[in-house]
């Protein structure tokens, strides 16, 4: 493992030039060279799936013995569903259409000159992420099918992993005579390493950093780089006055308990006064029998003594945990002032009866993603349809929520003449 620093520079000043030499070819590279990259990779991760467990297995280990919280292990464990998981991820991207070379728009100007807008990739994209090592699959699949190469850089806690990982996706690569370059991993834990990656500015066009806050907060702090980022899921699950009283208890311990160290885990319940005698019991019932812990303001608290006293805190805290925070708010206006002081603009649910209600929330809310009547765990481009995701982004780029294939390509115009000069 290389420490010194000059050599590190050197280590990622060539993953970079590779990584630029790949992006060149994978910009021409059909969509059946693609595929065959994508459903080879797919192979491997099943032909491989013994090793790719074992050395997880060393991974967890040091996790566990590192006192990695359970949610983080959740994470990081790859368990056989887990791992074909995977491989099916990247059979389901390769089944997608190519986003490359679509035209996006086409019009003529009096003059005669034909313009078309094409949509093209990105280039070389630098993914940098915690614990989760299945990432390493889905961000590798999604840019190789959208004609960018990537450069990987998992956790330390997840490195064997994404090693593992990684060679079956270049054996993917090898096998459609592709430039294995395409999708590179970092090789060293060294968080130097990092940093050198957010200065390439003249081989790297785009980060995407999936983790935890500190790592997102690093990343924009010392990125070169444009980044595609979100801080927090900070996600309310709100229950209006018309909500149904069976859908709600369904969908809010669904959007706490089904995984809840995930970013779109509902973090916050916000009932109407109107209902919360009614409903809101029951709820509270379901998330405590499910093992969460549940703090709440006053009023919920009156509702069952078994509810612990919430702080200022909690209504800007991002669990990802077994823990949820109750408010009861007087109406829409009120909830969605809530959700604008304290919402991460990463994924918010209305559950109501109301279509009304329903547009005023869908559209009043500033979040990548909003839900009426459906948990906020579908935040996730697998469940849109996309394939994958290389994460969320609540920023206002072009790529917002889930960033799939699409939104790993920019565009650039064709202009065609027949011997047009501006007077």
């Amino acid at each position: 493992m290389t420490t010194d620093t000059e050599s590190l520079d050197d280590v990622m000043r060539g993953l970079g030039l590779r990584a630029r030499a790949a992006a060149d070819v994978l910009a021409q590279a059909g969509a059946e060279a693609k595929n065959r990259a994508l459903r080879e990779g797919a192979r491997a991760i099943r032909a491989q799936a013994d090793a790719i467990a074992a050395a997880n297995a060393k991974d967890v280990a040091d996790a566990e013995a590192k006192g990695l919280s359970g949610a983080l292990l959740d994470r990081l464990i790859l368990n056989p569903a887990r791992i074909d998981a995977m491989a099916a991820g990247l059979e389901a991207v390769a089944d997608l259409p190519d986003p490359v070379g679509r035209s996006l728009a086409r019009w003529s100007r009096p003059n005669g000159l034909d313009i078309e807008r094409v949509a093209v990739p990105l280039g070389v994209i630098g993914i940098i992420f915690e614990s989760r090592p299945n990432v390493a699959a889905d961000a590798g699949a999604l840019c190789l099918k959208s004609g960018n190469a990537a450069i990987l850089r998992g956790g330390s806690e997840s490195h064997r992993s994404v090693k593992a990982i990684h060679a079956a996706l270049a054996a993917g690569l090898k096998a459609a005579g592709l430039p294995e370059a395409a999708i590179q991993v970092i090789p060293t834990t060294d968080r130097a390493a990092v940093g050198i990656l957010l200065t390439m500015d003249d081989l790297v066009d785009v980060i995407v950093p999936r983790g935890g806050k500190g790592l997102i907060e690093r990343v924009a702090r010392e990125s070169r780089i444009p980044v595609f980022k979100h801080l927090d899921g900070i996600n309310h699950t709100y229950i209006h006055a018309a909500a149904d009283a069976a859908m709600a208890r369904e969908v809010t311990l669904n959007a706490k308990m089904r995984r809840t160290g995930i970013c779109g885990a509902t973090e916050t319940v916000l009932a109407d006064r109107a209902v919360a005698a009614a409903i809101l019991p029951g709820v509270i019932a379901d998330l405590i029998g499910a093992g969460c812990e549940v703090r709440g303001d006053a009023e919920t608290r009156a509702l069952d003594p078994r509810v612990l006293p919430a702080s200022d805190a909690d209504w800007d805290t991002e669990y990802l945990d077994a823990i949820v925070s109750v408010k009861v708010v007087d109406g829409l206006d009120d909830a969605l002032a809530h959700i604008a002081a304290h919402g991460s603009h990463h994924t918010d649910a209305i559950v109501t009866g109301d279509a009304a209600a329903a547009e005023a929330f869908l559209n009043a809310v500033d979040s990548a993603i909003v839900v009426h009547n459906a948990s906020t765990q579908f935040a996730d481009g697998g469940e849109f349809g996309m394939g994958a995701e290389i994460g969320i982004s609540t920023g206002r780029f072009h790529a917002r929520g889930p960033v799939g294939l699409e939104q790993l390509t920019s565009y650039k115009y064709k202009v065609r003449g027949t011997g047009q000069t501006r007077p």
